[in-house]
């Protein structure tokens, strides 16, 4: 089958939603279906084509940018040139364009999926609420025009007013999650690298405002009290991240008073990320708002035998609920945060599960078996 994926950002962006698209999209070519991926130029010096795992990645240049957005005057005729050489579309939303695509689709007599992988939650402001307002508008437009949507877990679903609009069209598919394979040596030469001593929380994010950095650094004081040579790791994107400027600023502060516990080590490769996951004694995922759907990085750490700590956000909370794998907190709670942590310090062993049971429910195959069998039903 020839899929048109399209979504604002991909690859060498890094966020949950590029992460999901490019091992999605990675696999199915795999399984020997052709891929291509209409996304923006969002940094002028990325090629217009390239190919990337097998997938052929068209860019549209960007004009400007709004808010987190971007605006892509050849985005249309882009689209509509690719649409005629495809079979199918898979588009992920959030994303202004999809609207569009959706109608392409239609027209073609397409199937398009969508996969809605969670809620835009744009910064306080006059202007970024009306930008808000013309992107829900458009993705409301895409899902009446699409064939089906995805969402990433039940409990997200049900409580998404987005997803509740089309209850008829929604399909379940667990998110591709998968980590590359390392040595015991790797695993040890990391802890080397890091200095690493005492015990190590882990946080695996961009350095944005819907992660809830703040309620880890807020925790910290009575973390430290019982463990004073405790320390977070973070890895991800820290700096210069796109509409983050603000809330970086915000942080910096308390990033200096702990600066002797908490560690930021920039953005891995995928064997690093292994590592770092092998090397956490929990990983914490307090995120703050629907932009935050499922939190793959869960899962991840799972595979590396570390359990996690994760808002009781719908879809967030699914990795801990559904494995038993650690604990959910209230959302915004530092204290409850703070008594987690403690909690499986004192008794990890309790909360750790066989990989295979992890593997059993999330996995990058499972994700694209189950996408492959709602597009060949679609085009029946």
């Amino acid at each position: 089958m020839r899929l048109l994926f399209a979504l604002t950002y991909y690859r060498p962006y890094i966020s949950g939603l590029t992460i999901y698209a490019q091992r999605l999209a990675a696999e199915l070519v795999r399984r020997g279906h052709t891929v291509t991926v209409l996304t923006s130029q969002y940094d002028p010096s990325l090629p217009a084509r390239e190919a990337m795992d097998g997938v052929r990645v068209v860019r549209a240049p960007v004009a400007a940018r709004v808010s987190k957005g971007v605006i892509m005057p050849s985005f249309g005729w882009i689209a509509s040139a690719l649409a005629l050489q495809h079979d199918a579309m898979s588009l992920h939303l959030p994303q202004f364009d999809a609207s569009g695509l959706a109608l392409r689709g239609r027209l073609l007599r397409q199937p398009v999926v969508l996969t809605y992988q969670c809620d835009l939650q744009l910064p306080p402001g006059a202007f970024n609420r009306l930008v808000n307002r013309v992107v829900d508008i458009s993705n409301l437009a895409a899902g009446r025009l699409s064939t089906a949507l995805v969402a990433s877990s039940q409990d997200f679903a049900d409580h998404s007013p987005y997803l509740s609009r089309f209850r008829s069209k929604v399909r379940v598919i667990s998110p591709p999650v998968e980590v590359a394979a390392v040595s015991a040596e790797d695993v040890q030469a990391f802890r080397a690298r890091w200095n690493i001593r005492g015990p190590v929380i882990g946080m695996a994010a961009r350095l944005a405002t819907e992660k809830g950095v703040e309620i880890l650094l807020n925790a910290l004081p009575r973390i430290l009290q019982r463990y004073p040579d405790a320390r977070v790791l973070y890895a991800g994107q820290h700096e210069n991240v796109l509409g983050e400027a603000d809330y970086a600023r915000r942080l910096a502060p308390l990033f200096d008073r702990y600066r002797d516990h908490w560690t930021f080590l920039g953005t891995p490769s995928s064997t690093e990320m292994t590592a770092f996951f092998s090397n956490c004694d929990v990983l914490v995922v307090p995120s703050l708002n629907s932009t935050e759907a499922f939190g793959m990085v869960q899962v991840e750490a799972m595979l590396c035998g570390t359990p996690a700590i994760a808002s009781g956000l719908p879809g967030v909370r699914q990795p801990i609920m559904q494995t038993g794998m650690g604990l959910v907190v209230p959302v915004g709670d530092s204290a409850a945060l703070a008594a987690a942590i403690l909690q499986v310090l004192g008794d990890r062993a309790r909360y750790v599960r066989p990989r295979e049971e992890i593997a059993r429910l999330f996995s990058t195959e499972r994700a694209a078996t189950e996408y492959e069998a709602l597009f060949a039903e679609l085009k029946r």
